[in-house]
């Protein structure tokens, strides 16, 4: 191997029950790049960081690890991490309740005679959060602070390991705009200092940013590995070696057919359910149409998904007021029940939490939210069942071998698409998507594009909250923006550019009043 590369992986093969995850995949990495591993969900982009750092251990798959410039046989992560190698999941493993200084020492304690010296570990816990920049006290619980800081407790971790290569799953899937930059920025600085970096992400943006080299990854095999700085390096470039084709129009063609009024809300106002003075909605106004596709734009903790769970069961809030209206009959929505039964379907922004059942099977999650549809006399007919599941899987090409398999097996796009099946067997009248497609491809994206305007075409009501102001305006024909738990605007698809949008999600309370004064 050279001597500028830090790790080649050669002719990786790796297999589960039913299903070729990796196929002689063969890349290399420099030493202090950024590389970038691109892919479908599915293509074992994640599979292959999980051999590489022994979480599957040697011999649950074959070909070669070379690392360092010495052939590795990791059997665990704990073998990988004290080389240097350490990776930080997508699903942050941080313990909640513990302090910021214990969770990154956790495994790795300072201690004496099997005794922590609790001086030197905040200390330290000081010095490494300097180094990734987050200026929190470190004797504060990681419950109590942001995803975006919780990744960068993460990194501190791994710092404190020593560590040589740092592995990033989908680093900013759920960060805000300023978390992603700043999360990006230190990784600049870890290059600087010699660290190489190994990044999956679905951003695109964030990829040609800040990638010295990119590897795509499709249906488990290796499809090139390419210099950044390349002339010919383009997002479409990247897009046709993950989808196998060029992916023109990023958005199904889609000519609405609207009906009349559907949902009405009315003065929805809701405060926070600890701090009862807080406001989080203010007399939210909107309306949604047979048929149609409304959006709901708005900047991190404008209120957006605590207008939805509000909305569907009062999940979320107290002091909840305002009305509902379907079909110009006002309804109660108090309980999540309630919510079911007069039509409301919500798939939250966290399928992981609260949309899936990660260890039951597909088949289980897509029929749980209808159950009383397969049961007589309160026993379930599972061959109705299995029956209802499968019409699922080959309606909205859920990519599994077995409806049997657990949920959380399955890539991101697919669990998303089961999350789908699951509300829509509820036979909705509206549908409200939450981020429905966070943290997946561009090639999982149209297909979710493409059931939704099924879903609208069907005569449902569609309301979509995304932070992507483009998926917002290919997607919608209608969009609202939310600011500070206020609607400052609403503006179909002919009005709508990210300029207009942006201005209406950063309107403060002042400047709308002077708007319509």
């Amino acid at each position: 191997m050279a001597d500028n590369h830090i790790l080649e992986m050669r002719d990786i093969n790796k297999e589960f029950p039913g299903v070729k995850a990796l196929q002689n995949v063969t890349f290399q990495v420099f030493n202090g790049e950024i590389h970038a591993i691109c892919g479908e969900n599915g293509a074992g982009k994640s599979t292959l960081m999980k051999v590489l750092s022994g979480v599957h251990p040697a011999g649950s798959y074959t070909g070669e690890i070379v690392y360092a410039g010495e052939p590795c046989h990791f059997k665990t992560i704990r073998d990988s991490e004290r080389r240097g190698i350490v990776i930080i999941h997508q699903e942050l493993a941080l313990s909640p309740y513990l302090s910021i200084a214990e969770n990154i020492f956790l495994g790795n304690e300072r201690a004496k005679a099997g005794i922590i010296d609790w001086r030197k570990t905040t200390a330290q816990a000081v010095d490494l959060l300097e180094q990734v920049g987050l200026h929190e006290n470190p004797n504060l619980r990681v419950v109590d602070i942001g995803v975006g800081k919780q990744q960068l407790v993460e990194i501190a971790k791994a710092l404190s390991k020593d560590v040589k290569l740092l592995i990033l799953d989908e680093p900013t899937a759920a960060l805000n705009d300023d978390d992603s930059e700043h999360l990006l920025a230190l990784m600049r600085q870890l290059r600087e200092q010699g660290i190489t970096c190994i990044m999956i992400s679905h951003k695109l943006g964030e990829i040609m940013d800040i990638a010295d080299t990119t590897t795509i990854i499709r249906d488990g095999r290796t499809i090139e590995t390419f210099s950044m700085r390349g002339p010919d390096v383009t997002v479409d470039r990247i897009i046709r070696g993950m989808v196998g084709r060029p992916l023109d129009n990023r958005f199904p063609e889609h000519e609405p057919k609207i009906g009349p009024e559907i949902l009405r809300i009315e003065d929805w106002t809701v405060h926070h359910p600890i701090d009862n003075e807080r406001v989080i909605v203010d007399g939210a106004n909107l309306t949604v149409n047979a048929g149609e596709i409304v959006g709901l734009a708005g900047l991190m903790g404008a209120g957006r998904t605590e207008l939805a769970m509000s909305l569907f069961g009062q999940t979320y809030g107290s002091g909840i007021s305002g009305a509902v209206y379907k079909n110009g009959q006002r309804i109660e929505t108090k309980t999540v029940t309630q919510a079911i039964h007069h039509g409301l379907a919500y798939a939250s922004e966290d399928r992981k939490r609260y949309g899936l059942n990660l260890i039951q099977t597909v088949k289980e999650n897509i029929t749980s939210a209808g159950l009383h549809q397969l049961a007589r006399a309160g026993v379930i007919e599972v061959d109705a069942e299995a029956g209802v599941a499968e019409t699922y899987r080959k309606d909205l090409n859920i990519r599994t071998p077995s409806v049997e398999v657990p949920a959380g097996k399955l890539s991101g796009g697919n669990q998303q698409k089961v999350v789908l099946a699951k509300w829509i067997y509820t036979d909705p009248d509206v549908l409200i998507l939450d981020e429905p497609t966070r943290g997946i491809d561009v090639g999982a994206k149209y297909e979710i594009y493409a059931i939704i305007d099924r879903l609208a075409d069907s005569g449902k009501g569609i309301l979509v909250i995304s932070s992507e102001l483009p998926e917002l305006i290919g997607v919608c024909d209608r969009i609202y923006t939310l600011s500070d738990g206020r609607i400052t605007g609403c503006l179909d698809r002919a009005a709508a550019t990210q300029e207009a949008l942006m201005r209406l999600m950063t309107q403060t309370t002042d400047e709308e009043a002077e708007t319509h004064a």
